[in-house]
């Protein structure tokens, strides 16, 4: 490739990421997926456009895995152990038997009024009947929605693609044929199992390491928190467990970790995960040919139908039934299951492996997801209303950066107070840190103030605290406590329970 032949192609892909860039824009303003402005993008420059032939399948689906783990591992470094952790068995429930029971009733239904033979009708369903993270997170994040319904939400979708990917492989590999139905299952609960527990200890050790090594550059931590995060997605492959569910895992750990630099690196996992979700929809656009698209138009609506009209109100119901979940969520969990990127990079799978009828599975996928996306999607917000699961927005939670200091087992932590915090009009003396928790400094505009226990915080101020290691995550359970509860935090946690907390030495 010659110079200029570079150049025209770094302009061209360049000039098709800020087209993406854009169409966010778009869609936040228009309530239109934004993920369907990308497959629109990707179709436009295909084949039937602008003339861009794409059809390695493979190596579109390897590209797609590693754009959903990075999609998955932002995900699971903004979710919140203390928000996921009420409703892990619930979501856990969905992510598993819940697609287990929407396949069953899709496929049944797809035999039953298309025709079509078991496997294929297996297939088609168990690409859609995952939630889509990209989808949830991107959607249900800009809405009010109750902190429970929504951290259901997205811990099903960041715990469903595994076990979709893993049915999908095994029906669509010889195994379908050859294995019996007792190895199919003990093979889907090694993935799952394995990629869990990888995850899980890599993220550990990379905790450790991130904590106790000072890099020169605050720029080389969220650098090194992703790339434990691959680490654990690729050594969870070589393993033969799921790398998406190791990458999950991996991003909650170290997400709630009090890491150097956490909301730096937070930002930079959300930018890459834009970067993959775009570059991830206008891929699969490109890989789509819009004239095989009408005939997969029946088998789109009436499996789209199935499962969203039948086989997922049923799914929900059945799996939150011992929750005594009121009906209002059940109804609005039921009908915020997303599709998105997911299913339409599963259903590569069956091309990859050569299987008949391959290609109008894959369209009849796509026309699937933007069709009920075009449903779903702008129906949401007012959905949310009428099901009464929406809630007033909270004040800004506190944000903690902490970077090892060199020589000494300690880190220098920045805290800065939001509005409408309730740390604002406390005094220093009582916020009863930690011993080994010394507030030196506090930054106020232009301001630089050393504290004294008669100092009384205020809204935007930026604290600088010295913290030994071992006190981090304590240290910022108790500011975090006196954000939400003011000096009651102690004994009342943002008034939702009773019970009593622990608060500083």
């Amino acid at each position: 490739m010659t110079p200029e032949e570079l150049n025209l192609v770094v302009l061209a892909v360049s000039g098709v990421f800020l087209a993406g860039v854009i169409a966010v824009r778009i869609s936040s303003r228009s309530g239109m997926p934004g993920m369907l402005l990308y497959l629109g993008i990707g179709l436009i420059i295909g084949e039937a456009g602008v003339g861009i032939r794409f059809d390695d399948s493979q190596l579109a689906y390897n590209l797609a895995l590693l754009a959903v783990a990075v999609l998955l591992t932002d995900g699971g470094f903004t979710t919140r152990w203390a928000d996921l952790r009420p409703v892990a068995l619930r979501a856990g429930l969905l992510a598993t038997a819940g697609v287990l029971l929407s396949v069953a009733i899709a496929s049944t239904l797809a035999v039953l009024v298309l025709g079509l033979d078991l496997r294929t009708a297996i297939l088609l369903s168990a690409m859609v009947s995952s939630t889509d993270a990209a989808a949830v997170f991107a959607i249900l994040r800009r809405l009010p929605i109750k902190r429970g319904v929504r951290t259901t939400l997205e811990g099903e979708s960041g715990f469903n693609d595994p076990p979709a990917i893993v049915l999908v492989s095994v029906v669509a590999s010889d195994a379908w044929g050859q294995g019996t139905v007792a190895g199919m299952i003990g093979t889907g609960v090694y993935q799952l199992v394995a990629g869990a527990l990888i995850g899980l200890v890599i993220a550990r050790i990379g905790q450790v390491l991130l904590g106790r090594i000072s890099l020169p550059s605050a720029g080389l931590y969220p650098l090194a928190t992703l790339t434990i995060a691959m680490v654990a997605f690729a050594g969870a492959g070589v393993a033969g467990g799921s790398g998406l569910l190791a990458a999950y895992v991996a991003g909650i750990w170290l997400g709630n970790q009090a890491l150097p630099h956490h909301s730096t690196t937070e930002g930079f996992t959300e930018s890459l995960s834009w970067l993959a979700q775009i570059a991830l929809f206008i891929m699969l656009g490109l890989l789509a040919s819009p004239s095989e698209l009408p005939a997969a138009i029946i088998p789109a609506l009436v499996i789209g139908s199935a499962l969203t009209f039948v086989a997922r109100p049923i799914s929900v119901w059945l799996c939150l039934a011992p929750f005594r979940v009121p009906w209002r969520e059940k109804a609005f969990t039921s009908w915020a299951g997303l599709r998105g990127a997911v299913p339409i990079m599963l259903a590569i799978i069956p091309l990859t492996n050569n299987l008949p009828g391959a290609s109008q599975m894959f369209h009849a996928t796509f026309l699937l997801v933007v069709t009920f996306t075009l449903l779903q999607g702008p129906t949401l917000p007012g959905f949310a209303h009428r099901m009464k699961v929406t809630e007033a927005i909270s004040p800004h939670s506190v944000t903690f950066e902490s970077s090892p200091l060199e020589g000494i087992d300690a880190a220098l932590v920045q805290v800065t107070v939001p509005g409408g915090s309730r740390l604002a009009g406390m005094y220093v003396e009582d916020l009863r840190l930690p011993r080994g928790s010394v507030l030196s400094m506090i930054i106020r505009g232009d301001e630089v103030l050393v504290p004294d226990r008669s100092t009384r915080l205020q809204q935007h101020d930026q604290l600088l605290l010295a913290v030994h290691t071992e006190l981090l995550e304590r240290t910022q359970r108790r500011l975090e406590l006196l954000h939400e509860g003011g000096p009651l935090a102690r004994w009342v946690a943002s008034g939702r329970n009773r019970r009593r907390l622990i608060g500083g030495d």
